[in-house]
């Protein structure tokens, strides 16, 4: 099984580098694509000059994380992507083996998220650990479906739920230890505060009040383990459909 990683950076030279320190280093993982979203710090050529394999990608403008998505997917070889910030802090090569792992035991499910754990408990408490996590592995033919549609900026991923919702495709998640780097790091307590609300208030209007409250009541479960039957190994498997 190979794996297309796609990562969407925006102004994250100094972050970067321990997310790709991890990612190049994953069995299955055979191909990094990171877009820069129009940053100004240099970050291109910097993971350029670093990770002479990572292909690159760069817009001269900063369009959002969705339409770096969907420019990074014109060079996308595999079937299987896995999206990735480029914020984190902590990743665990062995969580990230074992995902795709997980995914290779468990045929019928459809997109398997990476839950922040490790998140804030008001994080938790609005399901934003899982509902807006941007650690996923889906088919990169129904990412392009998704990205067929208008889809902008802060929207991707509640757009990605809800066309799995819709099309009543099977998601399950799994704890991930790594966290994001919020926007009140990296912008001070005001600004970062302002832009965090937006992204809110951005997302609540894409999806509309009724279909936020599905995905915070009923989108998705953990991906359960199963003994197989030698008990000589552990197989990951999916439990019940989403609906």
């Amino acid at each position: 099984m190979k794996v297309s990683c796609l990562i969407p950076i925006y102004n994250e030279r100094e972050r970067i580098a321990q997310v790709l320190e991890v990612i190049t280093k994953v069995k299955h993982i055979s191909q990094v694509v990171c877009v820069d979203d129009g940053s100004t710090d240099g970050t291109a050529a910097f993971v350029k000059a670093q990770w002479p394999r990572v292909e690159v990608l760069r817009q001269e403008e900063n369009k959002g994380k969705a339409a770096a998505i969907k420019h990074g997917l014109e060079l996308v070889r595999h079937e299987l992507v896995l999206l990735m910030d480029a914020d984190l802090q902590g990743l665990q090569l062995h969580e990230l083996e074992e995902t795709i792992d997980a995914f290779r035991y468990s045929p019928d499910v459809d997109m398997l998220i990476l839950r922040r754990i490790n998140s804030p408990w008001f994080v938790r408490w609005y399901r934003s650990d899982i509902l807006l996590s941007g650690e996923r592995l889906l088919c990169k033919s129904d990412l392009e479906e998704v990205l067929s549609q208008p889809v902008a900026r802060y929207q991707l991923e509640v757009a990605i739920n809800r066309y799995m919702i819709n099309r009543r495709k099977v998601v399950r998640w799994m704890p991930w230890s790594a966290m994001n780097t919020y926007k009140v790091d990296k912008l001070g307590v005001l600004e970062g505060s302002r832009k965090e609300f937006g992204m809110y208030v951005e997302i609540v209007d894409y999806v509309g009040f009724m279909h936020m409250l599905v995905q915070l009541s009923s989108f998705t479960r953990k991906l359960r383990k199963q003994k197989s039957a030698t008990g000589s190994q552990s197989r990951l498997l999916q439990g019940m459909k989403l609906f």
